[in-house]
Parts: C-alpha cells; structure tokens; sequence
C-alpha cells in the first residue's frame, strides 16, 4: 500500500459522524482521508483498510486506498474548532480513499440497476466482513463511469470492539441477520455462485497479505495481545475462521432474498 503526505486541506465532507477531509497529497491526488483521531477511532481505519483490500481482491470495485501521513499544522486552514480538533488529533498515519470526482450517490429508486454477479458477491462479503452499513438508508455505494465503487467500511468487523486474546475468535460462526435489509439483495440472484467465488478467492493467504498492511501505530495494546504480531495474527485468524463459517451466512442470506422476492 502507498503512503502519501498531505500537503493540503481542501474541505471537510459533513455527512456521516466521522467527517472525513478532503485533502490534497504530495502525489498531487486527492484523498478522503478517514481520521484517527476522528471520535470513531483508529479500529474504523483499520476495517476501512482490510473490508477494501480485501473486497478489492474479491473483485469489487474499491477506491485506491493509501496510508496518508498528516501534519497538525494542516488543522490550522480549518476555521470550525469542532473540526480542527479531529485534524489535529490525527497527526501520523490515517487513510486515504482515491477521489471519485462527479461520482453520485447509489439510489436503488434509481434506473440503474447493478449486475446480478455485483450484487451477489456484495451481499456474501458484507456478510462476511459483517458490514452492516448498506442499507437503502446508507447504501455507501457509489455510481462512478458505469460501475458501483464501494466506501465507508468503518462498520464493518465490529467484533474488534471490545475484543481479546481470550475470545479471539468470537462471533465467527454467527449468521448475520442485516443480510435482509442489504441495499442490494433484490439483485443477488447468484448468491451461491458469489459464495463459491470468495472462497476461491479470499485463501489464508491473501488474509495474511491484507492484515499486513495494517500499520502497527493502529494496534491498540489495550486490547491486552502480547505485541502487535500477535494483534495480527489474531484479525488474520478471525477472518480464516468467518470464510470457513460461509454456509451459516449465506443460508440467512438466501432465506433473506426468498422473503423479498
């Protein structure tokens, strides 16, 4: 993963409680960056980083993402003090999703309507990274040159929250429910087509990749692993154990989509 450095805050993006910055980078790209010392903290860096990556290897389509180096100085072109705080509290590493400039929000009212390949494999990997954020209400789905590019993964592997050495592997065999309320399932005529895909596609391997990339400044040693290895080890595990558990979810998933149609 590329590491870039702000050189310019261009502007604040208000929807959803992160508020993300625009900014320009050294690269002369811009970048929503995602802010670590944003109130959601730096385990929503760390699902953005690995739900991208991997839903990227999945297929999917994922703004480039890069770890973007800020300095506190660029909180001072923010005049809201409620926004400079967040700026400022974020010196060091955040991440940065590509800018998808004229790109629009998904509307499923709208008369674009995704593939049904798209759609399955959406619905199967949010279930298994359990993403319960793409609802109609919040799609975090994005119409850019014909295609759906996928954003906003922060809610995504919620079991981190809270987690430990001692139930390291916690909550992956569970099904998941929000499969029923994904913006997408109405199309998801290929569920088990999608399913076999990931699997094929997301080996232990590529897990080991992904979690590599997290930077070690993001592994909190409050959730009590001996170092940051084994901090790693333990997403890499966690996300082994999900892929394998497949067949709970994407039963869930196909009973959802039978409800619905």
């Amino acid at each position: 993963m590329r590491t870039v450095r702000a050189v310019r805050y261009v502007l604040p993006f208000r929807q959803g409680g992160s508020v993300p910055a625009l900014v320009e980078a050294d690269d002369l790209g811009l970048y929503v960056v995602k802010l670590r010392g944003a109130g959601q903290g730096h385990k929503t860096l760390i699902a953005e980083l690995v739900a991208g990556e991997l839903a990227r290897a999945a297929g999917l389509h994922v703004p480039e993402l890069v770890l973007v180096e800020l300095d506190a100085k660029l909180s001072e072109s923010e005049p809201d003090p409620e926004l400079a705080r967040p700026l400022e509290a974020s010196a060091g590493l955040n991440l940065g999703l590509d800018y998808l400039p004229g790109s629009i929000t998904f509307d499923p009212a709208a008369r674009f309507a995704p593939d049904a390949t798209t759609a399955s494999r959406l619905v199967v990997f949010d279930a298994l990274v359990t993403n319960v954020d793409r609802t109609a209400r919040n799609a975090n789905l994005l119409q850019w040159h014909r295609r759906l590019w996928l954003i906003d993964h922060g809610a995504a592997l919620y079991f981190h929250h809270g987690w430990g050495p001692a139930d390291r592997l916690e909550g992956t065999r569970d099904v998941f429910v929000e499969s029923a309320s994904h913006v997408l399932l109405r199309w998801a005529s290929e569920l088990d087509e999608a399913a076999a895909h990931l699997t094929r596609v997301l080996t232990e391997a590529l897990v080991e990749r992904v979690v590599a990339e997290i930077p070690d400044a993001w592994l909190d040693p409050g959730d009590g692993f001996t170092d940051v290895a084994e901090h790693r080890a333990a997403y890499a595990a966690w996300l082994q154990a999900r892929a394998q558990a497949m067949p709970a979810y994407l039963a869930e998933a196909k009973e959802a989509r039978a409800r619905l149609v």
